[in-house]
């Protein structure tokens, strides 16, 4: 898993196709994102969250499928299965506001393959060193500016 790709640059735009729908072009790959029928979308396409969670299940099978080769280790599939709510934050020792909420992403991994329960362990341990799950749990900085048209 390398995060030094060629940094191609995302672009999001609203689509004309419904209310929430949005134009995601990434290199060479035209998506589609829009909000589920019950919050106002059209359903066109993946929410902003499905995207999340695909790309910490593509990053986390990605990671896995690069270390068994590596390490020579009998994987034959891995499948991640996600989802992600708010939780209230009652339990919270870090929080704030105890009726805050805070996001739980629940990932799910099968592997398959003729697996010792050791290699099974590691590839669990491994599997949270993706560099998704890095980034999604380390401080993140995001900068905001406004273009001029």
């Amino acid at each position: 898993m390398d995060n030094k790709t060629d940094n191609a640059t995302i672009t999001v735009s609203s689509s004309e196709k419904g209310k929430y729908a949005q134009d995601i072009i990434i290199g060479q790959h035209l998506l589609v994102g829009d909000e589920p029928v019950a919050v106002g979308g059209n359903d066109l396409g993946p929410s902003p969250y499905d995207y999340l969670l695909a790309a910490l299940g593509t990053c986390t099978s990605m990671t896995l499928r690069m270390f068994a080769d590596l390490k020579k280790i009998p994987l034959e599939k891995v499948s991640v299965k996600l989802q992600h709510e708010k939780k209230y934050a009652t339990d919270c020792a870090e929080c704030e506001n105890s009726t805050a909420k805070i996001d739980h992403i629940e990932r799910s991994i099968t592997l398959t393959g003729n697996l010792s329960q050791e290699q099974r362990e590691k590839l669990l341990e491994i599997a949270n060193k993706c560099p998704v799950h890095r980034t999604l749990t380390s401080k993140i900085i995001i900068t905001t500016k406004l273009n001029d048209n």
